[in-house]
């Protein structure tokens, strides 16, 4: 909304965070986790103590074919055993409606758009900084918005 100023956004940012620090550590759910895991968990939860915030475990759980709860377990199970404990667990498949919902709104607003290229079409057209034959489709073509 372009009427809410920048304070207001932050009043409003406050408000809900009262003031604190949140981050994250988002492992994807599709493997065990490795040193560098450890590094960028280390560095998440140290920083939200650090300044009295909070950390989210937030699986990043966009690959249904390679997750599995053995593996979201394990996880937890790590984040345990290194002496973590998450504000929230959550998944990033918590949000796909919200996310989708927020994609169909930039696409109404000629924000966005889908591009339907092949892979192949896609990087041809990027190298040669061509734009998308898809860019400047109406909204009304596209099946995946209904309005």
């Amino acid at each position: 909304n372009a009427s809410v100023s920048s304070q207001e956004i932050l009043q409003k940012h406050l408000a809900v965070t009262q003031g604190k620090i949140f981050t994250r550590f988002p492992p994807e759910p599709n493997g065990y986790l490795h040193i560098g895991h450890a590094k960028a968990m280390r560095f998440n939860f140290n920083i939200a103590r650090v300044y009295n915030g909070h950390c989210y475990l937030r699986f990043d759980d966009t690959n249904p074919e390679k997750e599995c709860q053995e593996y979201i377990d394990c996880i937890k199970d790590n984040v345990k055993w290194l002496g973590y404990q998450p504000y929230k667990v959550t998944h990033a498949s918590d949000n796909f409606e919200q996310i989708y919902q927020f994609a169909v709104q930039l696409i109404k607003k000629d924000k966005a758009y889908v591009d339907e290229q092949p892979k192949e079409e896609m990087q041809e057209y990027r190298r040669s900084c061509k734009p998308s034959p898809y860019r400047n489709r109406p909204v009304e073509e596209l099946s995946l918005i209904h309005i």
